[in-house]
């Protein structure tokens, strides 16, 4: 019998056996590194002339590994293939497409520290927040293998005299996956296998920026004997690539998580009716966030600025729940701002590879600008009271950044930086804080602290965002515990991670039989 479904423990790696298998699995990595990686079309590797390079960012002289590019003629060779595989996958009893992310899971438990370190290397994580990643990866197998198990069941019905009703769950077709580059591994499997274990057939096309990661997470579907076609590698050009097959007649849904602009041009891409198209594409959408941590007068005050700095600066704030704004009453906001600038002040920050470090690079110079200029906008709107540099030309090192004396409607308080950097905001009170916090165009993640019990009812009921935590940080959701998606500019409020997710790459179909 299937064991009832848990989250994957993360590793203590204090412990010396986990952190020589890491090392050991970093040593296995450098074996590799520069190794290239075809297209997977159908079962076939596909070279090309143009390449994508995978660089390390924490040592941007070195290369982690090149893929092929695919461009509209491949992008349409995957459809092919994927429409194909369609016909046949679409009928796999649902149990079998279970088993697979069951084995899928299974090696990929085995092999945890090779990803880790993978992650580490590639997309610039730190050991914990690398194995958290990889542990994430493993839940989604998990736990939406069970889900598919439980829909299959069909729909609970009312009895009728004299017929038989039975609504069935059945897939959509073909999907378009479009991973991010900062959850490389468990947003890019856990999108995968929600479309595939539903019955669909899919194109994944990984981030540039972390390519390899995805390949050789194609390597485990080739090894538990996933069928040719169910998934298709196609790292390529959004612009490109991308746009072709968002548009394409036969493209049924598109999976998506990235920016808030990318999504909305997806969506509004997916409206049009091609011709030849026979349905409403459907979009899931995760686009991102202006997160909060709203800090009450009574609150653990040392709690409150863990939560702050660990929610903003971890993954160097590359999250979309990452806390870009600290929303603190006035009564206590001198000693927060204080408390949060301490702590970073005590971070460290170095190469990914490196145990102990709490920070490393961020993904590419493009981020590294980006941060900067939002530092000196930061310099004109408030205070950079610590942080504000880059530590390195080796990698795209960045200082952990606080700044205060930010007003509600200032730049910083309301666009997304993605990376490590805080606004300090002053509120009148704690009505003001909520008013504050739900004055942007996200609504992903949001904490409140606060001892107060009349207070946690109010933030429950008026602070509008996806995910709500109370005394804890913003970031961090459990699959399965903690379903995951926001409101508003931050998507379609699918809830990755949660019962209901898996509907959304299905349709229901009802059946009555009259005796």
């Amino acid at each position: 019998m299937l064991p009832k479904y848990k989250n994957e423990e993360y590793l203590n790696y204090n412990l010396e056996e986990n952190k020589k298998a890491m090392e050991a699995a970093f040593a296995k990595i450098d074996s590799w590194k520069g190794q290239h990686f075809p297209l997977i079309i159908g079962g076939e590797k596909i070279d090309t002339e143009a390449k994508i390079t995978s660089i390390n960012p924490s040592k941007i002289s070195e290369v982690i590994g090149t893929t092929a590019k695919a461009d509209v003629e491949l992008a349409e060779k995957a459809m092919q293939s994927a429409l194909k595989a369609f016909e046949t996958w679409k009928y796999v009893p649902a149990h079998e497409r279970a088993n697979y992310l069951f084995n899928a899971a299974a090696i990929i438990r085995r092999r945890r520290h090779e990803f880790s370190a993978l992650l580490c290397e590639e997309a610039g994580k730190i050991w914990v927040e690398a194995d958290a990643d990889t542990a994430e990866a493993i839940d989604f197998l998990e736990y939406y293998g069970r889900q598919m198990l439980t829909l299959d069941k069909g729909m609970e019905l009312c009895e009728y005299e004299g017929e038989q009703n039975e609504c069935r769950y059945i897939p959509l077709g073909v999907g378009l996956v479009v991973a991010p580059w900062n959850f490389p591994l468990a947003i890019l499997v856990g999108m995968t296998a929600a479309a595939v274990v539903a019955g669909n057939t899919v194109i994944m096309k990984p981030a540039s920026t972390t390519p390899i990661i995805a390949a050789k997470f194609m390597e485990v579907l080739e090894e538990i004997g996933l069928p040719a076609g169910v998934v298709n590698y196609l790292p390529g050009p959004g612009g490109a690539v991308g746009d072709y097959l968002v548009a394409h007649k036969d493209m049924r849904f598109v999976n998506f998580t990235g920016s808030m602009e990318v999504g909305l041009r997806i969506n509004k891409m997916a409206a049009d009716v091609a011709p030849g198209q026979k349905w409403i594409k459907r979009v899931i959408a995760e686009m991102g966030g202006k997160d909060c941590i709203v800090v009450d007068s009574d609150s653990d005050l040392d709690a409150a600025a863990l939560g702050i700095a660990q929610s903003a600066f971890g993954f160097q704030g590359q999250k979309c729940s990452a806390c870009s704004r600290a929303i603190i009453v006035k009564d206590v906001y001198d000693e927060v701002v204080e408390k949060v600038a301490s702590i970073a002040k005590t971070w460290t920050v170095g190469p990914a590879r490196e145990f102990g470090y709490n920070m490393t690079a961020v993904i590419d110079q493009n981020s590294v600008n980006k941060v900067l200029e939002y530092v000196e906008i930061g310099k004109q709107e408030g205070r950079v009271l610590t942080g504000g540099v880059r530590l390195s030309e080796d990698g795209y090192f960045l200082a952990p950044t606080v700044i205060a004396d930010i007003k509600p409607t200032d730049r910083l308080a309301q666009e997304e930086v993605f990376g490590p950097l805080v606004a300090m905001i002053k509120a009148e009170d704690f009505d003001d804080a909520i008013a504050i916090a739900n004055n942007t165009i996200y609504g992903l993640t949001a904490a409140v602290y606060t001892k107060n019990r009349t207070k946690i009812e109010k933030a429950k009921r008026e602070v509008h965002a996806g995910n709500l935590y109370i005394n804890r940080k913003c970031t961090g959701a459990l699959v399965g515990t903690e379903p995951f998606g926001g409101f508003n500019m931050s998507g379609t409020d699918s809830k990755a991670g949660g019962a209901d997710y898996l509907q959304l790459f299905m349709q229901a179909k009802t059946i009555g039989e009259k005796f």
